[in-house]
């Protein structure tokens, strides 16, 4: 994959190259045979030239006077790793990745291909947009071709949901599990060698550990350990997140991760702001509006809440929607023992606020409301949706174990969707304490504007499932109205309550881990409307952006 290292950022026009035909074999052939070929590869192709239209091209930069000598000479060790993990990413989510580009001449789609990891639009369903390509497969390249979620879990295998492997078939069609270090070998030494590399020039202690033992478990599959390195570090000015970290790419189990990374510069001085909230975790737990028996849990307060400007996303963080805030490590355990740190990525956000959430809001929200938009506002909203993650219940309440593995691959889109509920409560409750500045009005008409930025997402993330279940259940209490004009108008007061009764609601699906439950909840409230989807299509319509790309790496940077 070294032909696509780097997040393509070319926006082409929108003129029709024929370059599609090219994915098909003899174009002429099968025109003959169906008479329908072209016409469809003209279709896909104009799919292709709208939808490439929906990204706009940031770039990542930074303020890199305050590093030091050595920090600088890290980087492009970092970025190189990072550069390791996207590569693997493309290996789980599609291997054929150099056939398929080499076969497509058309610009357009080469990009688009490249935005989304794959011939399938991840904002849209994941719907196929190069001919001849069928749907996605749930699993991914995680368990074998053609095999179903049945078979697979009737399957005997030891350590058989593994999420640091994949299942194998051999030619007798016998099954085995097979580690990712034993898989990608290679590559996770070259990216251990680069963190051992960056180790020896770190000046900070926490930071030299962390990497030192981030690049054994990279080899090993062992993550404990750096897990609660990372954790530990607090004057680290650099960071790398970096490993086979989310499980959304695996839509079979919500088993299986995927490799990632993000290369981070700490911003100290919005870091300080925000390192009070922390300590104020168990009491906002102890006041969810849910029945006691699923608040007993104590989140853990040795977390941390930092500011950083991203200047380098690969792998899972870069496919599709881009994310702008970060809550570590997912281990249920590690989160009890110690807590996570919540990574607010400054850069990124901003610019999804300037470039897409001021357009939505000027087009959807009410003229009179509009004033209430602010970015200290999301910015307070992203964070304590991540920050909420610590809140809730992790262990059922029916002895179904952990609520992960309870809801199986229904948990990530309930468990956004409690953080974004439960980081609005949050935000309430800190604001009536008098912690948090502004007008209330102000978060909850930005919360308002944010739901519909993320239902854009689609059916196939988890983040606008969640999103899409809130704007439905909030509609359902007159949390917000639509006018005349065709704008969203919030109802303070009922947003409120609402906000209480959607918390309790999915607080207890989660604490009872009841799977068919769960289903039920999402075929029935995580799905677009026809009106708002006539909403969102205007928003297509005025050509504001859904999402973001970067144009980023050590060029950009000014760092060798």
């Amino acid at each position: 994959m070294k032909n696509i290292k780097k997040a393509t950022h070319l926006l082409i026009g929108c003129a029709v190259v024929a370059g599609m035909a090219s994915c098909t074999g003899n174009p002429d052939k099968k025109t003959a045979k169906t008479g329908k070929s072209t016409a469809a590869q003209d279709s896909l192709q104009d799919y292709v030239n709208h939808r490439i239209g929906i990204y706009e091209t940031v770039k990542l930069t930074t303020n890199l006077n305050d590093l030091s000598i050595n920090e600088r000479k890290i980087l492009p060790l970092l970025i190189q790793a990072a550069q390791i993990m996207d590569d693997l990413f493309w290996k789980q989510t599609y291997p054929k990745a150099d056939s398929l580009l080499n076969t497509v001449k058309d610009e357009n789609s080469r990009s688009f291909i490249k935005i989304n990891y794959g011939p399938w639009d991840r904002l849209n369903g994941d719907k196929p947009f190069i001919t001849a390509i069928g749907p996605k497969p749930d699993g991914a390249t995680f368990y074998p071709e053609g095999m179903t979620k049945e078979e697979i879990e009737k399957a005997s295998l030891k350590d058989k949901f593994n999420p640091y492997s994949v299942i194998k078939k051999d030619e007798a069609g016998k099954l085995s599990v097979v580690p990712y270090h034993v898989l990608f070998a290679t590559e996770l030494q070259q990216a251990s060698s680069l963190l051992k590399q960056a180790a020896l020039l770190a000046e900070d202690p926490g930071l030299k550990k962390y990497l030192n033992l981030r690049s054994e478990a990279l080899v090993t599959d062992n993550y404990t350990a750096s897990d609660y390195a990372w954790l530990d570090m607090k004057n680290n000015g650099l960071d790398i997140i970096i490993g086979p970290i989310e499980n959304y790419e695996d839509k079979m189990f919500n088993a299986r991760t995927s490799y990632e990374s993000y290369v981070l510069v700490k911003d100290r001085v919005w870091s300080k702001r925000l390192a009070k909230y922390v300590s104020m975790l168990p009491e906002l737990q102890k006041g969810l509006p849910v029945a006691e028996k699923y608040k007993t849990e104590t989140p853990g307060t040795d977390s941390e809440l930092n500011a950083y400007d991203v200047v380098y996303y690969a792998g899972d963080c870069n496919a599709g929607s881009k994310t702008i805030a970060v809550n570590l490590p997912n281990d249920e355990i590690i989160q009890q023992k110690k807590g996570t740190r919540r990574s607010q990525l400054k850069n990124a956000m901003k610019a999804k606020f300037d470039k897409i959430l001021i357009p939505i809001a000027k087009e959807l929200i009410d003229k009179d409301q509009q004033q209430y938009i602010k970015f200290d506002a999301f910015f307070a909203n992203v964070m304590f949706h991540e920050v909420a993650h610590g809140l809730g219940i992790k262990k059922t309440i029916s002895g179904k174990g952990f609520v992960k593995e309870a809801l199986k691959e229904q948990y990530s889109w309930l468990e956004e969707g409690k953080a974004d509920i439960l980081g609005l409560y949050m935000v309430t409750g800190l604001h009536k304490k008098g912690e948090l500045t502004g007008d209330i009005k102000d978060y909850y008409t930005t919360f308002m504007a944010g739901i519909l930025r993320s239902v854009r997402f689609g059916a196939a993330s988890a983040h606008g499932k969640a999103n899409m279940q809130c704007f439905n259940f909030f509609k359902e209490k007159g949390a917000f109205l639509r006018t005349e004009a065709g704008t969203y108008k919030v109802d303070f007061d009922k947003f409120a309550t609402a906000m209480n009764e959607l918390s309790n609601v999915i607080i207890t699906l989660q604490g009872n881990g009841d799977y068919n439950a769960v289903v039920k909840v999402q075929k029935e409230k995580a799905v677009i409307p026809a009106e708002l989807q006539s909403d969102l299509d205007r928003l297509s319509k005025k050509g504001i952006p859904v999402d973001i790309i970067f144009e980023q790496g050590v060029d950009v940077l000014g760092v060798k």
